[in-house]
């Protein structure tokens, strides 16, 4: 199952992905992102839930599983330049905007923002295409929540 998407992801020109396997992409760079200071926190959990069941329109067990399979996949995918950029190409720009603020949220729940969630995360808005601006204005409305 994971492997036929990553398969997809890493195309040289990937096509715009089905609703469902663009939703796992998501998540697993919501984990991504979660786990990139060594620290997978129950608030940091929580809130990927939180956002991918508001986003999403899904129930608390629907957002558990597909958390799940994003944990999954998101070990198995490649490393996050090529990971990040597969996206980009395959998810439209609003999307991913909107991607940035979650990604700010989660990074911001814990109340801590290590070098690595920083360093992370602007490499993350840059390989998806957010701008400076939008991913500064995504990180202020992730702070009001």
């Amino acid at each position: 199952m994971f492997g036929d998407l990553l398969k997809r992801l890493t195309q040289p020109d990937p096509p715009q992905l089905p609703d469902g396997d663009a939703r796992l992409a998501l998540t697993a760079l919501l984990v991504r992102v979660a786990r990139s200071d060594n620290d997978y926190a129950p608030a940091e959990v929580d809130r990927i839930d939180r956002i991918i069941s508001q986003r999403y329109g899904l129930s608390p067990f629907q957002a558990v599983e597909l958390r799940g399979q994003a944990e999954t996949l998101e070990t198995q995918a490649p490393d996050t330049v090529r990971f990040t950029r597969a996206i980009k190409d395959a998810v439209p720009y609003e999307d991913r905007r909107s991607v940035v603020e979650a990604l700010w949220a989660v990074v911001l729940v814990d109340g801590e923002r290590t070098q690595e969630e920083d360093a992370l995360l602007r490499l993350v808005a840059s390989l998806l295409g957010v701008n400076d601006v939008d991913s500064a204005v995504a990180r202020h409305q992730a702070a009001q929540e």
